[in-house]
């Protein structure tokens, strides 16, 4: 045995221990599961955003959802540059570096907004066309058993809340497989509606492209105009559009989610996250 008080068990004792992390230690996830936790954030409005649009809107709805969609590619180029400079410190410090304190303060607030709207309004959503589907089977059957929607829709709205929630706690490299999981059943779905309602349209023959955004087609509701109702900023087609464009932007709500799952995706990094934004944009375009 080796004296304590010798040289060498000086020297170890003397020396610190430093812990060196490396990529081999860590676990990444796949641009296809960083692209399903982004879907799984920013397609979850895709079910309900039409019909707020058209509430909002009128008939014409459609073609500002799509100008949304198509806009959201030139989001992603901002977040593919923005994810490319490696600033760390999250929203708030890249804004601020960028542009200054205080548009950084808008920013967060707009995503602490975004955060805290988005998740329970598609829950709720999902809720209510739940409530519906077993209403209307059960209609069917000739059963007399119907669900009360809105406490059906709160209720579903919670228990999915605080599901993600436990789902998130665990990290993104454990929950990314499941959203993975729902963004394969989703994909199902929406490619047999894609099928059905084409398939719909045709043996029905009701086919028409809706009426173009154009003053005489916008129809706002009182609520659509918020404080410019009574003004003549609606009656012009420009500020029409601006207005029209407000009322879908929450198509394209989840893309900061992109930001997020970059760091987690595997090497090459700036390829993957390409790979994944791709991904993203064209699915929202189609399935929505």
């Amino acid at each position: 045995m080796s004296d304590p008080g010798s040289p060498s068990q000086q020297l170890q004792k003397s020396l610190p221990k430093i812990v060196v992390a490396t990529t081999v230690a860590l676990s990444f996830i796949s641009f296809w599961r960083g692209a399903a936790i982004v879907l799984s954030d920013l397609a979850s409005t895709m079910f309900y955003v039409g019909g707020i649009a058209e509430h909002a809107l009128g008939k014409s709805a459609p073609w500002f959802v799509l100008a949304v969609l198509l806009f959201g590619f030139a989001i992603r180029s901002i977040y593919l540059e923005s994810c490319g400079m490696f600033v760390r410190g999250g929203v708030y410090v890249v804004v601020r570096d960028a542009i200054g304190p205080t548009t950084a303060k808008f920013s967060v607030s707009a995503l602490v907004v975004d955060y805290v709207l988005t998740g329970p309004i598609s829950s709720v959503s999902a809720g209510h066309y739940l409530a519906g589907l077993i209403n209307e089977l059960s209609a069917h059957l000739n059963s007399s058993f119907r669900l009360p929607p809105a406490a059906f829709a709160v209720t579903f709205g919670v228990a999915v809340t605080l599901y993600f929630w436990r789902q998130n706690v665990k990290g993104i490299h454990e929950s990314s497989g499941k959203a993975l999981r729902i963004m394969q059943i989703t994909t199902v779905m929406v490619g047999m509606l894609l099928i059905w309602a084409p398939l719909t349209m045709l043996l029905k023959g009701r086919f028409s492209l809706p009426p173009l955004p154009t003053l005489d087609n916008i129809r706002f509701e009182s609520h659509s105009l918020g404080w410019l109702e009574g003004t003549f900023w609606s009656t012009l087609w420009p500020a029409a559009l601006v207005i029209g464009f407000g009322h879908t932007l929450l198509a394209m709500s989840g893309f900061e989610t992109l930001a997020q799952v970059y760091r987690e995706i595997a090497a090459p990094k700036m390829k993957n996250l390409i790979r994944a934004a791709n991904l993203v944009c064209f699915n929202e375009l189609v399935t929505t």
